[in-house]
């Protein structure tokens, strides 16, 4: 039952990784990309980036919970083993969940706070909407970064443990 446990465990916190990822990289490469090439409105390109994001916030929250619950099942796991899996897995395994942190605290600060400048500015039509586009993305990629660090910092604890 161990092992079965462990694989689901695994399938769960490596996909839901990819999925996070994933979703991500698409769309900071292809779909803003394209919605600025495709909408040259202003106006219309952050109505409809309004209505793409609409309902995001709760799924990502969702993929989040799910790598906290699948990571802290995995840990469990590793720690009643028998074996200890030594400090550098101990190590890693810390930098994983400071960096699930940190990205909840990022998607955070971007949902709660910034998106909604976001939509004060569109809807009075602030100069400030422009800066506050540009600390999107900037997030966004930090996001990415520290998302996909986590995926590589989980795949040396793998094989470190």
């Amino acid at each position: 039952m161990g092992r079965r446990l462990r694989s689901v465990l695994v399938l769960a916190h490596v996909g839901d990784t990819a999925a996070w990822l994933g979703a991500m990289i698409y769309s900071l490469a292809v779909v803003q990309p394209k919605v600025a090439e495709f909408f040259t409105d202003a106006d219309e390109r952050e109505d409809f980036a309004t209505v793409l994001a609409s309902g995001a916030r709760w799924k990502v929250l969702a993929l989040a919970a799910l790598l906290a619950l699948s990571g802290a099942g995995l840990t469990a796991m590793e720690l009643t083993d028998g074996e200890s899996p030594g400090g550098a897995w101990t190590a890693l395994v810390a930098t994983k969940a400071a960096l699930l942190t940190i990205a909840v605290a990022l998607f955070g600060y971007v949902s709660w706070r910034l998106w909604p400048a976001r939509l004060h500015a569109h809807m009075t039509g602030s100069d400030e909407l422009g800066r506050i586009q540009a600390r999107f993305r900037l997030i966004a990629l930090a996001l990415t970064a520290v998302i996909a660090t986590g995926l590589i910092v989980g795949v040396v604890a793998d094989s470190v443990r």
